[in-house]
């Protein structure tokens, strides 16, 4: 990869573009939930997970507000409206030397945007795995 992984990462969220999430994450990405506890492990789990996270997460009021980047990890802070509820959150991304995210966390606040979260990426996920505990 030529592109800083977060110049990737920005370009998919400002196009609303899940697709290159397959090329931006490691084989052995984690992607940490806000309503899962359990880690989900591999490509294929974090990259479905991101893919909802798109549609849920995404829309014309979802904003990065801060980012605090380091030679091989950032936290990027974010706000977003649902359901007429503020959402302040962060996405804690690592990236290996090849460019490739290895692991993806996600954290949000208030309550409210947790519960709202938990019950729209549990639709959108329900088809991806049904062994996941959201």
């Amino acid at each position: 990869m030529t592109d800083h992984p977060l110049e990737i990462w920005h370009r998919l969220v400002r196009e609303r573009d899940p697709s290159g999430l397959s090329d931006l994450l490691a084989a052995d990405a984690v992607f940490y939930s806000p309503v899962v506890h359990t880690p989900q492990r591999g490509r294929k789990l974090a990259a479905g997970y991101l893919s909802a996270a798109f549609h849920v997460f995404f829309n014309p009021t979802f904003q990065y507000v801060r980012e605090i980047v380091g030679a091989s990890d950032a936290m990027l802070e974010f706000e977003t409206e649902l359901d007429g509820i503020l959402i302040n959150g962060v996405d804690l991304i690592k990236w290996n030397d090849e460019g490739q995210i290895v692991e993806f966390k996600v954290m949000i606040r208030p309550l409210k945007a947790i519960n709202i979260i938990h019950q729209r990426m549990a639709a959108m996920l329900h088809p991806i795995d049904e062994r996941t505990d959201i």
